[in-house]
């Protein structure tokens, strides 16, 4: 088949198609983004539209599919959802331009923008509640860190970390793109890679001085080179996305991992904080907690429970206003009722800023702000104000020229698209207002003529129409055309149609002139007050952005009152030792799943201190150990967000670290099995944790072998309790490891207490001093459903093990005769032969024979250095 030249549309769309890279093309054409070739298979099996065809390329039919300007963001919504990435590509002039310009009529196009997970704007693309983060990761000088943007409200962190430390950062944002240098280690992280030169860290340091307008960064704070690295990765990536737009970003924010409590992965999906494992925000503990009344508001707690803080201060400080809001219903309803009502300014700033903001987006900020002065004023007659309240009030004022402006300029309810005009008000530019009652005069003009055409005509049913074609027009039913299609009627055809006749006059299309000439300059003058405004908006960014942070914080505080006020939840008390003395605690969650089920939720203490910092729990499945497992690592979560927490009193030293091995399961796609999975854990925590630290182990040692897992388990808890010397409860179904409570000094032995009433097991879901009588699982098998004769067998199974325990003393056997866990971690391993390993450092295949003797004299040597142990 002989190649044919692509025409000159097709040749400008696959120019542009290249330059898209890994991305879809949406292609304007006129009212319609057209898909092209793979793009249009991808796009129409991904949104579910038809697929069809245009022209050929090389003798085949082109497959082509496409979706209406309007409609866009609908569908470019699910295409992001599902994974890919947007090239948009509009047309960049007229067919007029094109035509003076070239002779031709096809329109010049350009990719305006490049659409990703990471740097959406919109607000029907972007979840209200959830932040949405774009990542990058440095790597520069030996050092690793982050650098991470919310395009929509502006946010930018950068964070300093490390390799062990990095996944437990990322997951922490749990951003919608991460992106790192294409000579990254942390492939297995990123999303996507970009060249390594964007992520140079003396170029990082210079895109940060030239976007902030600076010649040091020092007034933000001392960055490594990584973080440099970082930045500039992340500020290269949002400007080629924006294709040279870049999107507001506030002033970087240089955060340490040190500042908050370090959470790995692995326990976030344990403890599921923000989402369930399914990756569902119901069910989590930011579900069960929140009761914020805006999206900002919901998205700074989900960075609160996910990132709980090491400062004491900062956490009393967030107590002391959660406590006001508590204490005074009255205040906190009337504060929750202001919120509900305010738009998002931040996300409003955000669309802004990027240039896709429209009059709507200026309305917001307007009553925002206006509503913003006026709670800080009410919030001002406060009496001793808590110190974090008396540094909020003031960021919530300060906008009194702009609110002016914008209360006069803009009407009440601004559209959400500006080409229509009409939102800027009457009386704010008198020049305007002249060819808007030109505008109006010139309409009742054509009324007067649609009139006087019927009257003269006899036709009742014309009318005069507008489109965007043929301008103002006169229409008649077909039946009634004829005597207009007459020379000498004064009407001239313009089109024929199935139903109707359009016509057109001179005198209309003089009126119709005027018309249009005034609607063309008013809307040309509207759209000057709307850059003018926007700009004087963007002027004073990092104060509005200031105030929307205040408003959040705010919401925050009142939400965790109202859930507090509404669970009977406990202010927690800090201390500097490192004890966690819970009474009456309670899990949020499974509380709320009980109550909806009519039942009544058994709470629980938790004393650990000094002489009692491990605790062993036993009992049965389904008795609960997991859920106070988890339930006093929420606590600790829930009391350094800044939070009230769910028990009767709470007295807790400062988490450094939170490990959680509860539940673990198999990781297929890296090739692990459930036991590798608890293993690679439970390595994690023996290497990590302080004395500071707060650890919850359930059942480690099972997938293996009895034997197996009872010697693992044993020599976890040993190694927890002489080495890490963290608080930590440990639930297992290993009776035997009772044993250690005679041998560990901070060990003590709890269970949740079952009883069988008349043959049926009662879980009393109660945790109470000393070893379980047995472990119940006869009886939870029963519960479960198991057959009556499978029980039965099972019965007489269990009668032989224990008879034959009994006489030799069972699994335990021999464990007393141990050293302690200490000692025996000084014995050596065995010295390898010294003989051996020089043995197996030689290549034969490469000695010279001069080399050879050398080295048998230097065997020789070796071996008269002692007997070797080599058999």
């Amino acid at each position: 088949m002989i190649a044919t030249a692509p025409t000159p549309m097709m040749a400008q769309y696959l120019a542009l198609k290249a330059d898209a890279e890994d991305c879809l093309l949406f292609y304007r054409m006129g009212d319609f983004f057209e898909m092209f070739f793979d793009d249009a298979r991808i796009a129409a099996a991904c949104l579910d539209i038809a697929l069809t065809a245009r022209g050929e390329h090389d003798g085949v039919p082109i497959p082509m599919c496409g979706v209406p300007v309007h409609a866009a963001e609908g569908y470019l919504a699910r295409l992001i959802k599902a994974g890919h990435r947007v090239a948009i590509a509009e047309q960049t002039e007229s067919p007029a331009d094109a035509k003076k310009r070239s002779g031709k009529t096809l329109v010049s196009r350009a990719i305006v923008r490049v659409v990703t997970a990471g740097t959406l704007t919109e607000e029907a693309l972007l979840d209200a509640r959830t932040a949405n983060w774009c990542v990058a990761i440095g790597e520069a000088a030996g050092g690793v860190a982050i650098a991470a943007a919310d395009v929509s409200t502006g946010r930018f962190e950068i964070i300093d970390t490390d390799a062990a430390s990095l996944t437990a950062d990322i997951a922490r944002l749990a951003p919608a793109e991460t992106i790192a240098s294409e000579a990254t280690a942390f492939d297995d992280v990123a999303t996507g890679q970009r060249p390594r030169a964007e992520f140079d860290s003396s170029g990082g340091e210079a895109r940060l001085k030239a976007l902030f307008g600076v010649a040091t960064l020092d007034g933000f704070g001392q960055f490594s080179r990584a973080a440099l690295a970082a930045a500039g990765g992340l500020v290269n990536y949002l400007d080629h996305t924006a294709k040279g737009s870049l999107p507001f970003l506030r002033p970087p924010r240089l955060a340490r991992t040190s500042e908050a409590m370090a959470i790995d992965a692995a326990t976030r999906e344990s403890l599921e904080l923000t989402v369930t494992t399914n990756g569902a925000r119901k069910g989590s503990l930011l579900d069960a907690v929140d009761r914020t009344v805006t999206g900002a508001g919901a998205r700074l707690l989900a960075a609160d429970i996910g990132a709980p803080l090491m400062d004491r201060l900062r956490i009393e400080a967030r107590l002391d206003l959660v406590q006001l809001f508590h204490d005074d219903a009255g205040l906190r309803d009337s504060l929750r009722s202001t919120l509900r009502a305010l738009p998002d300014i931040g996300r409003a700033l955000g669309r802004l800023a990027a240039g896709r903001g429209a009059p709507r987006d200026l309305g917001q900020l307007r009553d925002g702000l206006d509503a913003a002065w006026r709670l800080g004023d009410r919030l001002d007659r406060i009496e001793r104000p808590p110190a974090l309240l008396a540094r909020l009030a003031p960021q919530l004022r300060g906008h009194g020229a702009l609110i002016d402006l914008l209360q006069r300029a803009l009407v009440a309810s601004p559209p959400i698209e500006a080409g229509a005009g009409g939102y800027i008000a009457p009386g704010f530019d008198a020049a305007l207002d002249d060819l808007r009652d030109s505008g109006a005069g010139g309409r009742r003009a054509i009324a007067a003529l649609e009139a006087e055409y019927r009257q003269r005509t006899g036709i009742a049913a014309l009318k005069i129409r507008h489109n965007g074609v043929l301008g103002y027009h006169i229409e008649v039913p077909a039946r009634a055309a004829d005597p207009l299609m007459r020379p000498d009627s004064g009407f001239t055809h313009r089109q024929t149609m199935a139903g109707a006749v359009r016509f057109n006059a001179p005198d209309l299309h003089d009126v119709a002139l005027k018309v249009t000439q005034a609607g063309a300059h008013a809307l040309a003058a509207e759209a000057a007050h709307l850059e003018e405004l926007t700009d004087t908006a963007l002027a004073g960014r990092e104060g509005i952005a200031a105030t929307a942070d205040a408003l959040a914080r705010l919401d925050v505080a009142a939400g965790l009152a109202e859930r507090a006020s509404e669970g009977g939840w406990a202010r927690p008390a800090l201390v500097d030792d490192a004890c966690f003395e819970i009474t009456g605690g309670r899990h949020p969650v499974v509380e709320a799943a009980v109550a909806r089920a009519g039942g009544r939720f058994v709470a629980n203490d938790c004393r650990l201190s000094a002489d009692s910092r491990l605790w062993l729990v036993t009992g049965p499945n389904m008795g609960g150990k997991s859920t106070f497992l988890r339930q006093n690592a929420l606590i600790a979560v829930l009391a350094q967000a800044g939070s009230y927490v769910p028990a009767t009193s709470a007295t807790l030293g400062l988490v450094d670290r939170l490990f959680s091995r509860v539940g673990a399961s198999d990781n297929l796609a890296r090739g692990r099995s459930t036991f590798m999975v608890e293993m690679v854990e439970t390595a994690a925590i023996l290497a990590q944790a302080t004395p500071h630290s707060f650890v919850i182990l359930d059942e480690v040692g099972r997938g293996t072998s009895t034997y197996d897992g009872l010697a693992i388990a044993w020599a976890v808890v040993e190694a927890i309790h002489e080495d890490n010397r963290c608080r930590c409860l440990f639930a297992t179904h290993y009776h035997e490891l009772t044993r250690l409570a005679e041998r560990c000094d901070a060990l003590t032995l709890h269970h949740v207490r079952a009883r069988e009433w008349k043959g049926e097991l009662v879980l009393l879901h109660e945790v109470s001093e000393g070893p379980a009588d047995r472990s119940y699982g006869l009886a939870v098998a029963r519960l479960a459903g198991l057959p009556p004769a499978t029980i039965a067998r099972a019965k007489s199974v269990l009668a032989k093990l224990e008879a034959g325990r009994a006489k030799t003393g069972g699994l335990a056997a021999g464990l007393d005769d141990l050293p302690l866990f200490a000692a025996a971690a000084e014995v050596k391993e065995d010295q390898r032969d010294p003989l051996r390993m020089r043995m197996e450092e030689i290549d034969v295949d490469t000695l010279s024979p001069r080399e050879a003797l050398d080295l048998l004299y230097q065997l020789k040597s070796i071996a008269g250095e002692g007997p070797s142990t080599t058999p």
